[in-house]
């Protein structure tokens, strides 16, 4: 395989996770009788960009289809997170009724409720048609289409340049980076802004995050990476802030190279970190299979005393991380009998690979249980909250990532 961004031959490999199934493909019960589709889950380092990347054997539209079950409006600390952004991007950027906002990756309007309250108007494009929909009936207005040049020149042949282009966690999730930038740089008005959030490459690599790679995630980021597809597009990042989502992200913000923004002195010091910490470095990548070797160990040595001693053990949070932990371990039902989630979408179905079933959380009675494991552990404080009036001093919660954890 080439580079998708450089088109480099790689040769060098971050951690090989086996063969697992799409991370958000839940399953009907009648699916468990089935054959399932596995695929391999291998991420490789390039030499020359440094863009990490999964190997291609997926296609976005086999991973983001009309059955998605991710709905952003679920966790609440997002929605909170989100409505936060909107306020402050809408007072920086001065947007208003003639302005005009896009976000890319839309999901069921968890964001862009926020503008169609502000009175500013906005467009969603979503591909996901079970997500698409819940954001229509919130009154969002969506393309159920996935965003390239392509569409970013039909848009504007419309007439609809954006002020504002917002991409949460969408960035890594596209096959052809280049071309998702190319449509970036078409779309955006000439003193326009780009503002995209992806988990940090740093803190998956510090944290031993390896629960976030999946099929769905095609590229793992830094500062320093998206700084060079930017510049090959005629983009340029201007500003980064820190932020605490999904265990340490990234919120960049990019215009036309030649626009009037002053590129910040904090794009300079977090490049800076980067180049220190050894992101640039292959030697950096080498020890990380190993320490996802050992996670995994850790939770099913755990989870194998616990069924010695006859203990009851669930999960929180059917989430894709979830997925790729419990499937890279082999772990099934005898061991973490049921998962909880929130999300009406998943409940009833099963997980992928394990086949672990899914229940709403109403259903979970604390006094049988003795360990609850979180899956979603970024969210580990708001799961905390949610649980604090009902679990008594017989149940823990435990996370797995980035060690082995009792709460």
């Amino acid at each position: 395989m080439k580079c998708r961004n450089c088109n480099t031959q790689l040769k060098h490999q971050l951690i090989d996770l086996g063969y697992a199934p799409p991370s958000n493909a839940y399953l009907e019960e009648e699916a468990l009788s089935k054959p399932e589709i596995t695929l391999p889950l291998r991420v490789a380092v390039c030499e020359n960009c440094w863009l990490v990347q999964t190997e291609d054997y997926s296609k976005a539209d086999e991973l983001f289809d009309s059955e998605y079950a991710y709905f952003s409006s679920t966790s609440k600390s997002w929605l909170n997170h989100a409505k936060l952004y909107c306020e402050r991007v809408r007072d920086e950027l001065d947007l208003g009724g003639d302005s005009f906002v896009v976000e890319i990756a839309s999901n069921d309007g968890y964001l862009l409720k926020n503008f169609v309250e502000y009175g500013v108007p906005c467009l969603g494009i979503e591909p996901t048609e079970s997500t698409a929909a819940a954001s229509e009936k919130i009154g969002v207005p969506v393309v159920r289409e996935f965003f390239g040049k392509e569409l970013a020149t039909r848009l504007v042949e419309e007439g609809r340049h954006a002020d504002l282009i917002i991409g949460n966690n969408v960035y890594a999730h596209v096959p052809d980076i280049k071309d998702f930038t190319n449509g970036m740089k078409k779309l955006l008005k000439p003193n326009g802004v780009i503002t995209l959030e992806f988990p940090h490459l740093l803190q998956l690599l510090q944290q031993s995050q390896f629960d976030t790679i999946y099929h769905e995630h095609f590229s793992y980021l830094s500062l320093g990476v998206v700084r060079r597809i930017f510049e090959a597009a005629g983009l340029r990042v201007w500003n980064v802030d820190k932020i605490n989502t999904h265990g340490g992200s990234l919120r960049i913000y990019g215009c036309h190279e030649n626009a009037s923004f002053v590129t910040t002195t904090a794009c300079e010091e977090l490049y800076r970190q980067e180049l220190d910490c050894g992101l640039e470095k292959l030697q950096t990548y080498a020890n990380f299979q190993h320490k996802a070797n050992k996670i995994k160990n850790d939770l099913i040595s755990f989870l194998i005393d616990q069924k010695r001693l006859g203990k009851k053990v669930v999960a929180y949070g059917a989430a894709a991380k979830g997925n790729t932990l419990v499937n890279y371990a082999g772990i099934k039902s005898d061991l973490i009998s049921v998962v909880y989630d929130a999300a009406q979408s998943k409940q009833g179905r099963f997980l992928p690979g394990s086949h672990i079933p899914i229940e709403a959380p109403e259903k979970l009675d604390l006094s049988t249980v003795d360990y609850v494991i979180v899956f979603p552990w970024n969210i580990i404080s708001e799961i905390k909250e949610y649980f604090s009036s009902r679990i008594g001093p017989k149940t823990k919660l435990v996370t797995a990532v980035p060690e082995l954890k009792i709460h």
